[in-house]
C-alpha cells in the first residue's frame, strides 16, 4: 500500500515539475531527446525498409519497444529512491510534452499574420504542421494553425500525460515514440504507404484515449460547452482521422469557429468535411484563443490524471 501511494506521488510531483519546466524553458534548440530518437529511428528505417507491412511492423516494434524497455530500466533503477524517481519523471515529461513550443510557434505565425507579413507566416508554418504553405492565404493559414494547436494538444501533451499516469516513465516515452514514428513514416507517401502502416495504426490506438480526454476537457474549459459537445457529436466521425476528429471538432465548437475544408499536403489536395459548420471563419485573434484553451486543457489533464491515479490506488487498497 505505501508503494502504491508513493508511485502516485512520484507521478504527481514529477509531472507537475516537468510541465513547469516546459513552461519555463520550452524545448531546447539543440539536443532534444525526441530529435535524437528520430535520428535513431531513421537509421533503423534505412536498414529495414522494404515496401511491405511486415518490415514496417518490425521497424515499429524495434523503435517503440526499445524506447519502452529503456524507460522501464530507468524507472526500475530509481524505484527505491523517491527523489530520483520524481526527477526522472519530471525529465521525461519535459522531454515528451511540447505545449510551450506549440503555443510559441502558433503565436509567432499569428503575429506575422496580424502584421500582414504572409511570407514570414508561410516560412514558419512548416514548424507547426505539414501543409503546403505556398497554397494558403492568410485566413487559411490561421485555420491551419488553430487545427494544429487542437491536434497537437492531444498528441504533444494530453496523450503523453495519460499514458504516463497509466504506465509511468515507460508510458510517457513509449507514447512519444509511437507518435514520432507516425509523423515520420505513418503518412501515405509512396515510400511509406505500406511500410508505415503499423506505425500509423499503433498511433491510432495509443492516441485514442488521449484524444477523447482532450475533447472532453476542451468542452469543459472552452467558452461554449454546449457548442463544443454539439460539434463533437455531429462532426467528429466525419474527419478522416479517428483521433483528430473529436479534438478538432470540440475545439471548433468551443471557440465558435468553423474548421476543416480544403487543404494541401505534399502537393496532394484533400477536401475534408467542415467541422462546426454553424461557426464563423477563423480569424487571426482565434490563434491566441486556441493557445489559451490548450493551456487550460493541459492544466486540467494533470489534475484528471493525478486524480485518476489516486482513485485507482484507493480502489486497490479497498480490494486488497
Amino acid at each position: 500500500m505505501p508503494g502504491r501511494s508513493r508511485t502516485t506521488g512520484v507521478f504527481a510531483y514529477g509531472a507537475a515539475a516537468g510541465l513547469a519546466l516546459d513552461l519555463l524553458v520550452g524545448d531546447p534548440r539543440r539536443g532534444h531527446p525526441v530529435a535524437a530518437f528520430g535520428r535513431a529511428a531513421a537509421a533503423v528505417e534505412n536498414r529495414l525498409h522494404h515496401d511491405h507491412r511486415g518490415w514496417g511492423a518490425l521497424h515499429t516494434a524495434v523503435c517503440a519497444g526499445t524506447t519502452v524497455a529503456l524507460g522501464a530500466l530507468a524507472a526500475r533503477a530509481v524505484r527505491d529512491r523517491p527523489a530520483a524517481a520524481v526527477a526522472l519523471t519530471a525529465a521525461s515529461v519535459w522531454a515528451v510534452v511540447g505545449g510551450t513550443t506549440l503555443g510559441r510557434e502558433a503565436r509567432a505565425i499569428g503575429g506575422a499574420l496580424a502584421a500582414g507579413d504572409l511570407d514570414v507566416a508561410r516560412e514558419r508554418l512548416p514548424h507547426l504542421c505539414g501543409r503546403d504553405p505556398q497554397s494558403l492565404d492568410g485566413p487559411a493559414m490561421a485555420r491551419a494553425v488553430v487545427e494544429s494547436v487542437a491536434e497537437n494538444t492531444s498528441d504533444a501533451v494530453v496523450g503523453a500525460l495519460f499514458w504516463g499516469a497509466v504506465a509511468g516513465v515507460p508510458g510517457l516515452v513509449g507514447f512519444r515514440a509511437v507518435n514520432t514514428l507516425d509523423a515520420m513514416v505513418g503518412h501515405k507517401s509512396p515510400r511509406h504507404r505500406r511500410f508505415g502502416w503499423a506505425s500509423a495504426r499503433l498511433d491510432d490506438v495509443a492516441g485514442w484515449p488521449g484524444a477523447r480526454l482532450t475533447a472532453a476537457l476542451a468542452t469543459v474549459a472552452g467558452g461554449d460547452p454546449r457548442g463544443a459537445l454539439k460539434a463533437w457529436r455531429a462532426d467528429a466521425a466525419r474527419h478522416p482521422s479517428p483521433n483528430a476528429g473529436p479534438v478538432e471538432a470540440s475545439f471548433a465548437g468551443a471557440l465558435g469557429v468553423r474548421l476543416g475544408g480544403t487543404l494541401s499536403y505534399g502537393g496532394r489536395v484533400e477536401h475534408r468535411p467542415v467541422l462546426n459548420g454553424e461557426g464563423r471563419p477563423v480569424e487571426v485573434a482565434d490563434i491566441d484563443r486556441a493557445v489559451r484553451l490548450s493551456r487550460r486543457v493541459t492544466g486540467l489533464t494533470l489534475a484528471v490524471c493525478v486524480g485518476g491515479r489516486l482513485i485507482a490506488s484507493a480502489l486497490k487498497r479497498r480490494n486488497a
